[in-house]
């Protein structure tokens, strides 16, 4: 792997984090543990920043590599 970062391992640990979150959510909401809901929640959302996070560092990696876009 090069030394730059294309975005790619923030976008897997993104989905990583929204698929974490929706079994969580989804546990909490059979057992009607409303902690564990919210955790879920937080995964979610945390994975979802994180995938936006990835998506641009891999916009401007391909601006980098392609200036004339």
């Amino acid at each position: 792997m090069s030394n730059k970062d294309h975005g790619t391992e923030d976008k897997l640990k993104g989905i990583g984090n929204k698929i974490k979150g929706s079994v969580k959510d989804t546990l909490g909401d059979i057992t009607d543990n409303t902690k564990m809901q919210a955790e879920g929640k937080w995964d979610k959302a945390k994975g979802a920043t994180q995938e936006k996070i990835g998506e641009t560092k891999e916009h401007f990696s391909d601006d980098e590599a392609h200036p004339e876009k």
